[in-house]
């Protein structure tokens, strides 16, 4: 697929959060029973509780990284917190349907969560949130930034070194209507 015709592209998520890069690993995330597809609309209320991951892969001495991040908080036309860090997973394991959920005690089946998942509500206009998988090494130590804004996934990528993503898809979101505003 060319780049002009990319989703990523499109969404300006290659450019504002990666650079260009070639998917090599299935990455599904589903919310419930919804399926983030590049550019889908999803409500807070929809992604309220982390979401299924599925990778795939067969060898399984290897690894996978998964971060998600906002590169338009507070509000898209002043993305001065970009990128705030959602989620990050680490040491995911490579399997083929390998997939890993959230329990309540937040411990993952597969994989150690770093960072814990913060369900997205955005107050100001239309957001984008990024899921971006990383092939690691082998296992690895990987620290939890001090805070979530102003994270940087490339330079995250830089000094874990993880090279370039193996695969991303993001989701559009914006406050609910009636949810807040003046009251009398």
């Amino acid at each position: 697929m060319s780049r002009d015709r990319d989703p990523l592209s499109v969404g300006r998520v290659i450019g504002d959060v990666l650079d260009p890069f070639t998917k090599s690993i299935p990455l599904r995330v589903t919310y419930s029973s919804r399926e983030v597809n590049n550019g889908c609309e999803l409500k807070p209320s929809q992604v309220a509780n982390q979401p299924r991951v599925d990778i795939g892969g067969e060898d399984l001495r290897t690894f996978y990284t998964l971060v998600m991040v906002d590169p338009d908080a507070p509000s898209p036309s002043d993305p001065s917190l970009r990128e705030y860090l959602h989620w990050l997973v680490t040491d995911i394991p490579a399997t083929t349907g390998a997939s890993f959920e959230l329990t309540i005690i937040s411990t993952f089946c597969e994989g150690h969560e770093t960072v814990c998942y913060e369900s997205p509500r955005p107050t100001m206009g239309i957001h984008r949130f990024v899921f971006v998988l990383f092939r690691q090494l082998g296992r690895q130590t990987v620290y939890a930034p001090g805070w979530r804004q102003n994270f940087n996934t490339r330079d995250f990528a830089e000094v874990y070194n993880l090279g370039s993503p193996v695969a991303a898809v993001y989701f559009n979101c914006q406050r609910e209507s009636g949810s807040g505003g003046r009251r009398r």
